[in-house]
């Protein structure tokens, strides 16, 4: 189906979650029902069976889904507070959600907007829970009932070291329906996940590449509570999870947690704090927990870093030993509304949704120049400078909505990326010839085929033009376009207001002498018609592909009978269904405007137009069109190969042209009564 995006406009950051449960139901309201019936929820959306599991395949073993009461006799939702010591993976690849979800119990604000702290297995309880998940900027209310797969008595998926607790298999369980299944969650980013549970926007470092203030980036980042992860990679799928000798998992998702400077003899050395999701297992190599390094440090600064020898999975490393052993980086950047209002170093957000379309918006990369330039286009205002700087600094992130929820349809994450170009100055989507003369200043790292792609940037004050695609043309999605920048940047859609500006209508005028054309017409005309000079639709079918097929440079198919009719209607003054000749000669001046135009834009000669091209041909006969107008166009018009014959150009311009003579009349009437009412 395809993708028509109708606003794509900055949207502010909502404040409640919007429901999600197919009754139109919220959480609340759903378990008071309940309650008042005397009965357990049961969720229809998400059932206890095997499509809430697996798409691709049957469960390995029979698994039982039970609740809680029927797992253990006590059941908490939290015990002892939501810890590290929560999570604890099951039979499903998803440790990047967990490690995730081990950064989200860091930050108690954000950690009880997802997992809201009012619910439990104690008086009210119905059998029904509720979490919050971002997704393309809003906040989403999941619910779920409690049953969960178990074998043999016990949790298959993600559980809690402590057997009697189950938030975090609920939360996997509400992650799993929103992404409509279990399997859905198979193979991921931590970083997906991150934003998922913050509405925050992602970076993703390559260690062994960063920039060279990469520990200042860092440091940023953790003064902006940003949740950062850390990773190294593995060159094998028999490598994952293996351990160094220095104490560290490959293919392992860690949380960085803390960056300090400390004074050690005489010098101060940069200290990355790492932690490892599982609750154990630490480096044990310089500045690890009993390191000698620590001797020689003053118990005072030992306290300020809140340095302690045991072993609950978190470690302080050494930054340029950090930089050596691990190889990826993620930094999850939280909007204002998910920190606390006291923090400092907040980023300026500004979001836009919109669609790519084939044969109208899905212009594809800059190689592909011919449709490169039909993309969406964003342009961005940098006015105020970083602090000390002479640049602005901006990260820009360009996610692909809904893909890991449409993989049970076959769906898979498509290539993406996006360009920046300096703004020539003037207002209006930017057409193919801008773009084929100037290069880009600055591009995304590059182009993958992940949820998001993000980088940061430094650019000087000024007008930008960031063009979002995917690498190939004619590949179809939605997508969410967010920009996170220092100072406040300012951010509008180049997508053109609808706009008319057609000619002055013509109306015949008596000639003292005919042109030879008029007199082959009238010629015609007396053939077809008789003497009271009208015709059917049918004949001016006859008429017009008889005149067309002697018109050499034209290489079109004959028009149809609908579109004959649907000439009358626009040109028939006196409303007897009918075209008389005087009225027909007004309309062949049209024609030939209109057939100019088409040729104008049929770059092949082949007679018919790639609907890419159909923004400028509009353009060219005075109708400025946004990009959900264009794109429902296109669905009408154009083939599967992405073409319009000239009968479908034509239509289109006749029904624009009723269209606006509509709108025009409407706007008369409007006026006169706003004049009568204000007794003008």
């Amino acid at each position: 189906m395809p993708y028509l995006y109708q606003h794509s406009r900055p949207a502010a950051h909502p404040g409640a979650a919007r429901a999600t449960h197919s009754s139109g139901k919220g959480y609340e309201q759903l378990r008071q029902e309940c309650l008042r019936r005397g009965v357990l929820f049961e969720d229809s959306d998400f059932p206890a069976c095997n499509s809430s599991l697996f798409f691709s395949e049957n469960p390995p073993i029979p698994f039982v889904w039970k609740r809680p009461g029927d797992i253990v006799k006590d059941p908490k939702f939290i015990l002892g507070g939501a810890t590290r010591t929560d999570i604890c993976q099951g039979d499903l690849g998803d440790c990047w959600l967990l490690a995730a979800i081990a950064s989200l119990t860091l930050n108690e604000k954000t950690l009880a907007r997802v997992v809201p702290l009012d619910q439990n297995f104690g008086p009210g309880y119905a059998g029904i829970f509720h979490f919050q998940f971002w997704q393309h900027n809003e906040w989403l209310d999941v619910v779920i009932d409690d049953r969960l797969p178990t074998f043999k008595g016990r949790l298959v998926f993600l559980h809690s070291a402590e057997l009697n607790e189950f938030w975090s298999a609920l939360l996997e369980k509400a992650y799993a329906k929103l992404n409509g299944s279990y399997e859905s969650l198979k193979g991921g980013s931590t970083i997906e996940a991150m934003e998922d549970f913050t509405g925050g926007i992602g970076e993703m470092y390559d260690v062994k590449a960063a920039p060279d203030n990469f520990y200042e980036i860092l440091g940023k980042a953790l003064k902006r509570c940003s949740m950062v992860g850390c990773s190294i990679d593995t060159s094998s799928a028999a490598e994952s999870e293996a351990r160094t000798p220095f104490g560290l998992v490959k293919g392992h998702a860690y949380s960085v947690t803390g960056i300090e400077e400390v004074s050690y003899r005489g010098q101060q050395v940069q200290l990355v704090r790492i932690r490892n999701p599982w609750g154990q297992v630490e480096w044990n190599g310089p500045w690890s927990d009993n390191s000698a390094e620590w001797r020689s440090v003053s118990p005072s600064e030992q306290r300020r870093l809140a340095q302690a020898a045991r072993e609950d999975g978190e470690f302080w490393m050494k930054f340029e030993d950090f930089k050596v052993h691990f190889d990826k980086v993620e930094i999850c950047n939280l909007t204002p509304d998910a920190l606390e209002d006291s923090t400092a170093h907040k980023w300026e957000v500004a979001i836009h949704q919109g669609s790519w379309v084939r044969g109208a918006t899905a212009g594809g990369c800059r190689n592909f120049l011919e449709t490169f330039w039909t993309n969406p286009q964003i342009k961005l205002h940098l006015t105020e400078k970083d602090d000390g700087q002479d640049d602005c600094t901006f990260i820009a992130a360009l996610m692909q909505k809904d893909r890991r929820k449409l993989k049970k349809l076959g769906a898979e994450m498509l290539t993406i990326g996006y360009s920046i170009y300096e703004s020539p100055g003037r207002d209006g989507h930017l057409g193919k010839d801008f773009f084929r003369y100037h290069p880009s200043k600055a591009r995304s790292k590059t182009y993958i085929n992940l949820r998001e792609v993000s980088h940061r940037f430094k650019l000087p004050p000024g007008d930008y033009i960031l063009i979002p695609t995917t690498f190939e043309p004619h590949q179809e999605a939605d997508f969410c376009l967010r920009i996170f920048s220092e100072k406040k940047a300012i951010t509008e859609d180049l997508d053109e207001n609808v706009a008319i500006d057609l000619p002055e209508p013509l109306h015949p005028t008596p000639s003292p002498q005919e042109t030879e054309e008029e007199k082959q017409f009238r010629a015609l005309f007396e053939q077809i018609s008789g003497k009271d000079m009208e015709i059917s639709a049918e004949e001016l079918e006859y008429v017009l592909n008889a005149v067309l097929k002697k018109t050499k440079n034209i290489k079109f198919k004959n028009l149809s009978l609908i579109s004959c009719r649907n000439i009358i209607s626009l040109m028939d003054t006196s409303g007897n269904g009918k075209l008389e000749f005087s009225e027909f000669k007004v309309f062949w001046e049209k024609l030939k405007k209109w057939i100019n135009i088409f040729l104008q834009f049929d770059l092949d000669k082949s007679g018919s137009m790639s609907s890419y091209e159909l923004r400028g041909a509009l353009k060219a006969a005075g109708y400025q069109l946004n990009n959900y107008l264009l794109q429902l166009i296109v669905l009408r018009y154009s083939d599967e190969q992405f073409q319009i014959e000239f009968d479908d150009f034509l239509n289109c311009l006749i029904r624009l042209e009723n269209a606006s003579r509509v709108f025009q009349a409407l706007s008369v009437k409007n006026k006169e009564f706003i004049n009568l009412n204000i007794g003008e």
